[in-house]
């Protein structure tokens, strides 16, 4: 009988009408606004919609962060698009290569790539359901993709601090801490990475799986959801000039069209608004670029508040800002961008065909050479952006990036050709030089590939054919367990990796100052000796085999360390390479991104173990027990902690000093820094007219630098500088510069420097002669290395890690 009943209940319920959607106040238990939502609520929310309309709503997770946080994407739509989702998306990528008549819109929202612009993941819970209740119309030939949490790692980081530190009931004095976030905010992932500057480059955990996925579907349209200061209004598209002159008119005209959608709302409210300034569309690496060159709409939405604004704020008119006004206004432009998108879904198809047809670009082919492991990285890359590449081995006539340089046509070459689906995107990354109409830009102007990752390129009007398959290139790993010493180069990064990982081992390394051979090897400075009389202790043979396998390293052996040219290997200019112990400063007046660059830099490529100091505590370490210790780019110092370093410094510390760090020593008599000033002009010599005040802005960038690419010498001779030839490609990003120094300059400028690439403004050129970029300076018993330029920029510059790396281990004092 119980049995029975059992069975009853069963299909009593399998017939009970599903429970109804649940607005997000009414899941959550709080009304939307009144409090910030934590990541994991966020999620169940969305779990919530999947589980009670899985005909309408299909979750998928595409990642996890580096704290372990899932990213998640939802697709929304009507039963029968979902049903048939796999097939619209072949459908909608067939139509880039010209074949099909697919008839729906695919639009892309992302949200809190920010984590303290913590709005924009609560608006698009309430988007959703709405989308889901009362503007399902939309649906009908529209799918849409929303990603509730880009970064939900600085989310949680914000969230969780503002509610420990908020007033009860919140307070909207904008003096009061929960306005004030601490130095490690929220904005940027767990490395302190901006994670809207990384859509092209991918050195993020999250970037990278996140391309995987936008590349699968490649929509029609995306958006950004952002926040800034809490005194603007809303911003939305057009946007502002420099548009990059790939952008096709009908992407210009629809951002209108869509703005003029959102207006339609805004003016209805009372709300304000301002298009067409500030967020440009240039640099590739935005989450509205990138999706632009790749043949969407791409645009950036931005609502004053931020990090600062909390639940509620006074704005400098005495206006109060709430978290719910925050959250009407990016779901009125999500639900409008969805809408208008709806209404134009035969346009969006066609105009999506016509951006992937065949373009007239000035360079149909980009061919590329240089040192193996540098192109293995370029074309990870590529491949992570699923760029078609392909080689040869015949010449290539073209423009050459470097003037008067030739490549060896006994090497192969890689060759990336524009005539493919992603053409668009590959001149936007290669190109040797940045259209700019108009330099008033929000980002920098110079990134081109060839010039990031130290190749040589040219670049050809013509299509490159490809008549050769990829040398795979084995190792040559020549271990003699019976050896004196075993022998490789250092020219990488890899190379680099491969000498973190000995040194963590416990394997005593060796590098030459000046080059050598023996039979027919040639070494370079900086190549990596281990010989069998420092490593008794240790079974280095078949250690050094396993590396050499791990990291693709050739090896060779020698029975003896009496060379036939250059210095035997017991001679002086043998160095040892000491074990370091890195210690990078953090916290009080660092900034966190230039924090982040050396934090990640040493965990997740250099994989090297690395203390961070804080500013809170700085004063009470022992810096005796680190024998490194990096400045990153930072604005200033406790005077406390400078005559510590100091200190440290002279009695045989190692400091690294980078970017804006130089500033703060150049104001201390022991550092022999001296910046350079453009000289006043005689009285007299020139006229002076007054700058009209709508000109101000235009007459500043004068005086600044927007990520320009200079040419510099490098001495090859110097430790900094081994594993490199004699000119660099350097990113410059301020117009501060540093005179020669007495002696110690590895990379400089020479008289008379101008960019080659990107934006530079003529006062600040003025500056760039005879300064220098990576130098040393000893101090003591210890030494100072300067990098004017910072090497670790946003993870990118692929050329200049090397330089750092030098840094730790060649220099010594």
């Amino acid at each position: 009988m119980k049995i029975k009943y059992m069975a009853l209940l069963f299909l009593l319920v399998q017939f009970l009408p599903a429970q109804e959607l649940q607005s997000p106040s009414t899941f959550l238990g709080y009304e939307l606004g009144s409090r910030f939502s934590r990541h994991h609520q966020v999620i169940s929310y969305f779990e919530h919609l999947e589980a009670q309309a899985p005909d309408r709503v299909r979750l998928e997770q595409y990642g996890t962060t580096y704290e372990g946080r899932p990213l998640m994407v939802a697709y929304v739509s009507t039963a029968e698009n979902l049903q048939n989702l796999e097939a619209i998306r072949e459908a909608h990528l067939s139509n880039a290569k010209g074949e099909g008549t697919p008839d729906k819109a695919i639009v892309w929202m992302s949200y809190n790539v920010h984590g303290n612009e913590s709005v924009s993941t609560e608006a698009s819970m309430l988007t959703t359901y709405e989308l889901l209740t009362s503007k399902k119309e939309f649906l009908e030939n529209t799918v849409v993709i929303i990603d509730p949490c880009i970064n939900p790692d600085g989310r949680d980081r914000y969230v969780n601090w503002y509610n420990q530190y908020r007033n009860t009931p919140f307070q909207v004095d904008p003096n009061s801490k929960e306005h004030h976030e601490p130095w490690l905010s929220g904005r940027p992932n767990h490395y302190m990475f901006d994670l809207n500057r990384d859509w092209a480059w991918l050195t993020q955990k999250e970037s990278q799986q996140r391309i995987k996925l936008f590349t699968k579907w490649l929509p029609h349209i995306h958006v950004d959801f952002h926040e800034q200061g809490v005194n603007n209004p809303y911003y939305f598209a057009p946007a502002a000039e420099p548009l990059h002159e790939v952008i096709t008119q009908w992407q210009k005209d629809f951002q209108k069209e869509i703005g003029k959608n959102h207006a339609k709302y805004f003016d209805r409210e009372g709300w304000f608004y301002f298009t067409k300034e500030r967020f440009d569309l240039l640099y590739p690496s935005y989450g509205d670029t990138y999706p632009t060159y790749n043949g969407a709409i791409g645009m950036t939405y931005e609502q004053g508040g931020s990090g600062r604004a909390g639940l509620g704020i006074l704005t400098a008119i005495g206006d109060t800002l709430t978290l719910k006004d925050r959250i009407a206004h990016h779901h009125t432009t999500g639900l409008s961008t969805v809408e208008i998108s709806s209404q134009n879904t035969e346009q969006l198809n066609r105009e999506f065909r016509d951006f992937y047809k065949g373009k007239e670009f000035t360079y149909k082919s980009y061919v590329l050479q240089g040192e193996h492991d540098k192109m293995e990285a370029l074309t990870r890359l590529l491949d992570a952006h699923e760029i078609e590449y392909g080689f040869t081995d015949k010449p290539v006539k073209g423009v050459s990036y470097e003037p008067g340089k030739t490549m060896n046509n006994q090497e192969q070459k890689l060759v990336v050709s524009t005539d493919q689906l992603k053409g668009t995107l590959v001149t936007v990354l290669f190109e040797p030089q940045t259209k700019l109409n108009d330099s008033l830009t929000y980002d920098i102007t110079a990134w081109s590939l060839p010039y990031a990752y130290g190749l040589d390129a040219i670049a050809s009007k013509k299509i490159v054919s490809v008549n050769a398959e990829k040398t795979n290139r084995a190792p040559q790993i020549n271990i003699d367990a019976d050896a004196y010493a075993w022998i490789t180069d250092w020219n990488s990064m890899n190379d680099a990796e491969f000498l973190a990982h000995l040194l963590k081992n416990n394997v005593r390394v060796r590098f030459n100052q000046e080059p050598f051979s023996f039979g027919q090897q040639s070494f370079e400075r900086g190549s990596l000796l281990i010989t069998k009389g420092d490593n008794k202790d240790i079974p280095v043979a078949s250690l050094l085999e396993e590396a050499a396998n791990t990291f693709s390293k050739d090896m060779h052996s020698a029975s003896t360390g009496f060379v036939d040219r250059g210095f035997d290997f017991g001679s002086p200019s043998v160095r040892m390479i000491e074990k370091p112990s890195i210690a990078v400063y953090s916290g009080g007046s660092t900034s966190t991104l230039g924090f982040g660059e050396v934090w990640h830099f040493f965990e997740q490529q250099l994989q090297y173990p690395v203390s961070v100091l804080d500013a809170d505590y700085f004063n009470r370490i022992d810096l005796a027990k680190y024998n490194i210790l990096v400045l990153p780019n930072m604005w200033g110092l406790e005077d406390s902690h400078l005559n510590k370093i100091k200190s440290w410094v002279k009695d045989g510390g190692k400091l690294i000093a980078i970017g804006d760090a130089l500033r703060v020593l150049d104001k201390v008599d022991d550092f022999a820094l001296k910046a350079i000033a453009v000289e006043d002009k005689e009285e007299g010599e020139k006229e002076v007219i007054p700058t009209p005040f709508n000109s101000s802005d235009r007459e500043g960038i004068k005086e600044l630098i927007t990520g320009a690419v200079f040419k510099a010498n490098v001495d090859t001779t110097h430790p900094l500088s081994y594993g490199y030839s004699d000119t660099y490609h350097t990113l410059k990003l301020r117009a501060e510069a540093y005179e020669w120094l007495s002696d110690g300059n590895a990379v400089y400028l020479s008289d008379n420097a101008q960019p080659i690439a990107g934006f530079a403004g003529s006062e600040a050129v003025k500056k760039q002669g005879k300064s220098f970029i990576f130098a040393t300076e000893n101090m003591g018993s210890g030494v100072v290395i300067y990098m004017a330029d910072n090497p670790l920029f946003r993870g990118f510059w692929e050329n200049g890690k090397l330089f750092f790396t030098n840094a730790l281990f060649m220099v010594n004092n």
